[in-house]
């Protein structure tokens, strides 16, 4: 396990992970845009009001995210249920 620095607001953290660091960084990136953003509608938000506004955010993504590769996921298994019933 290494250490990574990233930069979230300004701020630096030595993340410790067994990721690639350019996939760390990407990640930091993408929540210091997130809390920018929660940022831009809020200026006056406490840092812990913000995090949490981007955490429900992210994880609405995620959720969301998720609900749509099942629904993949359901339906190439339909479909391979009907290819298959075409070779027997």
């Amino acid at each position: 396990m290494r250490s990574v620095e990233v930069e979230i607001l300004g701020q630096r953290y030595a993340i410790k992970t067994d990721e690639d660091e350019a996939y760390i960084k990407r990640v930091a990136e993408y929540i210091d845009k997130k809390l920018k953003e929660i940022y831009t509608h809020a200026p006056n938000i406490s840092h812990s009001k913000a995090m949490i506004m981007t955490l429900f955010s992210v994880t609405d993504e995620l959720f969301r995210l998720r609900r749509k590769q099942e629904e993949i996921d359901r339906m190439i298994e339909e479909k391979t249920r009907i290819l298959s019933g075409f070779l027997e």
